[in-house]
């Protein structure tokens, strides 16, 4: 391990991901947002 990668480590390391600390409808409207246009695709396609 070098030096830099053993002071990052520590009770305070995040790892990137997403914050728990704003609203999460912007998420669910692009989720469903994806949802209505895969399935309007598939109709689309005549896949279902």
């Amino acid at each position: 391990m070098t030096d830099i990668a053993a002071r990052r480590t520590g009770p305070h390391s995040r790892t990137g991901g997403p914050s728990d600390d704003h609203d999460h409808l912007v998420e669910h409207l692009c989720g469903w947002a994806l949802v209505v246009v895969l399935a309007m695709l598939t109709v689309q396609l005549g896949l279902f």
